[in-house]
């Protein structure tokens, strides 16, 4: 890399002195060409000149005139012209201006061999060894002699053969503004690939390209923008990659917690209903002498406890089909109609004391594709949750909205509700708002948990909140389309 007193050079400099160096050679070449070009067509010109006078001279000796007469006689075409005749041989028979006898032979003079050999020649500022003085040299062969004329080679006739400066002006003139405009586009070129060297160094250090401005609308700029798109695309797909890596990190992590958390749950609810049974089963087997009272009081304590595990077992074994196994769970045409009817003939059936009044408003015959378990768990475990602890007399379900997608449902007691901050937590497994009652229930603390997963389960979402008037309502969803019929 180019460097200029241990600084480096940018590549901007280096492509404009690179492309300064290059035009300017070529321009400086195209102008000695021109000037030495010049000089020759105005050597050549003033030549043929002479030439034209050499053989009016040649044609009036031919025709018999006297040279000197004619030399004489005639105007020249220029002033100070020195005219020589040289026989073939090379021996000078007439000089205008120098005496003969000081001349020697001319036989190897430049323009006489020229002529001699060619039938005509000319020398540039050639020194005449007869006078000492530099002459413009024309020489012409006739028949039986060399006709030559001479120009001195004064201040005059340099200032006729020299180059026409006003041109060489022109040439540099122009030069001088292709060489602005060559700095201006290769600081355009130059400020593209600066920007590029500073890209390729961000994203050899995995760094976000920042700058905003757009390349020029030029080759060059439509690559490098396409390089830099190419970049931010791969970078945003790196990181949807590290994002969606994390997320299902985190939701790994979050089963594991659950399925954790799920275990020490259930060992934990596992240990009252187990130790009562043993208690009972210790007691009488112990050999006491008990009433038959308290043997029946022991033995149907044991079959509670029992129907406990027996309901937890159930409870744990639902949500776990749910959570690993939903693609083998099977769906069928469902109606809801008539699950709403089999819970309210099984309301009707149990004691007045216990049992609530059931309020069904659905206005059309609902049907969805599902599986029948699971919706039943829905409404049962809602319905067994108001009973067990909302303290009313009256459940409502109706049917908010209905259409070829899902239909919308609320679920309503009359009951006590629950406090406003317990509200989100009531769908966490086994959660209860007053531990000691959902126990002497027979609660598991699963009920509302399948219940969340079961909407889930069809495509659905459930928000519980308190009743305006009194009580808790729970608004939920149901898909009515199966995934494989929605693709189809």
């Amino acid at each position: 890399m180019a460097m200029v007193s241990g600084i480096r050079m940018s590549f901007h400099r280096q492509l404009f002195v690179l492309l300064l160096t290059i035009s300017w050679s070529i321009i400086l070449c195209f102008i000695g060409f021109q000037y030495l070009r010049e000089k020759q067509y105005k050597s050549a010109f003033l030549n043929a000149q002479l030439q034209l006078y050499n053989r009016y001279i040649l044609e009036a000796v031919q025709s018999g005139l006297s040279y000197e007469e004619y030399i004489a006689v005639h105007e020249k075409p220029f002033d100070d012209l020195r005219v020589s005749i040289i026989a073939l041989d090379g021996s000078v028979i007439y000089d205008n201006m120098i005496p003969l006898d000081s001349l020697d032979n001319h036989r190897y003079r430049p323009e006489v061999e020229s002529a001699l050999r060619d039938g005509v020649g000319y020398r540039i500022g050639r020194l005449s060894a007869s006078d000492g003085r530099e002459y413009f040299y024309s020489a012409t062969r006739g028949e039986r002699v060399i006709m030559r004329t001479a120009i001195p080679y004064s201040s005059a006739l340099r200032e006729l053969l020299k180059a026409d400066w006003s041109f060489l002006g022109i040439m540099i003139a122009i030069s001088f503004v292709m060489s602005v405009l060559a700095y201006f586009a290769t600081r355009r070129i130059g400020k593209t690939i600066e920007r590029l060297n500073r890209f390729a160094d961000k994203a050899k250090n995995g760094e976000s390209f920042d700058e905003k401005e757009p390349f020029p609308n030029d080759e060059l700029g439509s690559i490098s923008n396409h390089i830099v798109q190419l970049y931010a695309q791969w970078q945003q797909t790196i990181k949807d990659r590290d994002l969606e890596h994390e997320v299902a990190m985190r939701e790994e992590q979050e089963k594991i917690r659950i399925k954790r958390q799920l275990t020490n749950n259930i060992n934990h609810e596992l240990k009252t209903p187990v130790a009562s049974i043993g208690v009972c089963l210790e007691t009488l087997l112990s050999g006491i002498n008990l009433s038959e009272e308290k043997k029946q009081e022991l033995i149907e304590r044991c079959y509670t406890n029992n129907e406990r595990l027996r309901r937890l077992l159930s409870d744990v074994s639902l949500i776990t089909r749910m959570e690993d196994g939903s693609a083998i769970i099977g769906k069928e045409k469902i109606e809801l109609n008539e699950i709403l009817a089999e819970i309210a003939d099984e309301l009707d059936v149990m004691p007045e004391d216990e049992r609530m009044t059931l309020h069904a408003d659905f206005s059309e015959r609902v049907v969805i594709e599902g599986n029948l378990l699971l919706v039943g768990s829905i409404f049962r475990n809602l319905t067994e949750n108001s009973m067990a602890y909302s303290g009313g007399k009256n459940i409502f379900i109706s049917l908010v909205g209905n259409n070829d997608y899902e239909c919308r449902i609320r679920f309503e007691d009359d009951g006590c509700g629950v406090e406003e901050q317990e509200l989100p937590r009531l769908f966490e497994r086994f959660y209860r708002v007053d531990k000691g009652r959902s126990r002497k229930k027979g609660g598991t603390g699963l009920g509302l948990a399948i219940v969340k997963h079961a909407v889930q389960f069809h495509g659905g979402k459930i928000v519980a909140s308190n009743r305006p008037g009194g009580g808790l309502r729970f608004d939920f969803s149901l898909g009515k389309l199966s995934v494989e019929s929605h693709n189809a």
